[in-house]
């Protein structure tokens, strides 16, 4: 039985911006040390596949560098995680939409022939075992199975929501994107199953569905918004409720836990629950490691300033290579290679690496892009009005963002 691996990473993440002005969404650095994408790469890789495809397409630069130096698998066993762009092999033409960036790489199905297909998302930050899940598909006989995360009913809205047959919990009903009022589980009413974005296919079905979805015209060649649609409409679509995946080394806290952090408040929300006393989402869980590239930088180093003044770090994570001298750190993720002088205050915020925050300078729920440099007095997220006149981008939900390279005087 062979199974083969193909991760979505060729959307545009406009969400994101101004993350994803330079850089491909799955390319986003999160965590201190990470990109998005190495969460769906460890999360396949730790469950066993060894034969992976990255479909690529915006603003791809970063992103494939990222995979050809941390993803570099053992060809000798046939082990290996690519990159592909988009290649124009049906026409001039770019991917219009997930299920036509498969059409157009039916070839890399055609040439390793599996008997089942993950297809996964590039920029949700989660564990799961894609093997337990692949024996439940092939136990329920579905072609095509999705994988649906618990979440409360009051927000239904926000995700595309799975209707299942109450006398075959495992079966799809219906799927209903952003629903206003919809049914709750069997099991608990109060709780919906949302789509994380992850499926698995009988390998032969997923070809034949997306060669007649490309004949459509009136398709938007989605994934979850016209493949799993037509599955379901046959009858042959199956769910899997992550509540049943059981991760080595989760706990109770972190067990089912999904974050799709396609847009700034998630993404920064998602930090949050990294630096908890608790952590919401342990990243220190080594049964099942997330993979990164391990930078050849010193430890992370605090210290006094000239002055004396103690560095202090408040439940916060500091990446390697960072320097913080005689600064105050709070409730913050970190990046590599940062440095934080004398008197900053960094409170509620996300620093990419190599950013510079000097003498004095205050940083509130803000996310600072990489080499940044804060000068000496400057302050972000304390005022909305002297960030927006700077030219900065500040959410309705007050969070500044600086982007990559910017120089941010004392207003």
């Amino acid at each position: 039985m062979k199974f083969f691996g193909i991760v979505l990473a060729g959307g545009e993440g406009k969400r994101l911006m101004p993350l994803t002005e330079l850089r491909a969404k799955p390319a986003v650095p999160f965590g201190g040390q990470y990109r998005l994408i190495d969460f769906a790469l460890s999360n396949l890789v730790n469950s066993g596949l060894r034969q992976i495809v990255v479909l690529t397409q915006y603003k791809s630069h970063s992103l494939d560098r990222h995979i050809s130096q941390v993803w570099n698998m053992n060809g000798l066993l046939g082990s290996y995680i690519a990159s592909v762009p988009a290649q124009q092999r049906l026409g001039k033409r770019w991917f219009q939409g997930s299920a036509d960036a498969i059409l157009q790489s039916l070839n890399l199905i055609y040439d390793e022939r599996p008997d089942y297909i993950a297809v996964v998302g590039a920029d949700h930050v989660y564990r799961m075992d894609f093997d337990q899940m692949l024996q439940a598909h092939i136990e329920s006989g579905a072609d095509a199975t999705v994988a649906a995360i618990r979440q409360p009913i009051a927000m239904a809205n926000q995700f595309g929501v799975i209707d299942v047959d109450p006398e075959d919990p495992t079966r799809i009903r219906e799927f209903l994107e952003k629903p206003e009022t919809p049914q709750g589980l069997p099991d608990s009413p109060g709780e919906v199953l949302a789509s994380m974005g992850n499926y698995i296919f009988t390998a032969q079905a997923l070809i034949d569905e997306v060669l007649r979805d490309g004949e459509r015209q009136d398709s938007q060649h989605d994934m979850g918004g016209d493949i799993i649609p037509a599955f379901v409409e046959r009858g042959r679509a199956g769910v899997y409720d992550m509540v049943r995946n059981t991760v080595p080394g989760s706990s109770d806290r972190d067990h089912d836990y999904w974050r799709d952090v396609g847009s700034i408040d998630s993404y920064f929300e998602a930090h949050q629950d990294l630096i908890s006393v608790l952590p919401v989402f342990n990243l220190y869980n080594q049964e099942w490691p997330i993979f990164t590239q391990q930078m050849n930088l010193a430890p992370a180093k605090f210290t006094r300033d000239a002055r004396g003044t103690l560095s202090t770090i408040i439940d916060s994570i500091v990446a390697s290579g960072t320097v913080i001298s005689g600064a105050h750190i709070e409730r913050s993720v970190l990046g590599q290679g940062c440095v934080v002088e004398s008197g900053a205050h960094v409170n509620d915020s996300i620093v990419f690496e190599d950013a510079r925050i000097k003498p004095g300078a205050t940083v509130r729920r803000a996310i600072i892009d990489k080499n940044v440099v804060i000068q000496a007095g400057a302050t972000i997220g304390v005022s909305r009005e002297e960030d927006i006149a700077r030219g900065l981008t500040v959410t309705p939900s007050g969070i500044t963002l600086v982007a990559k390279n910017a120089v941010v005087p004392a207003f």
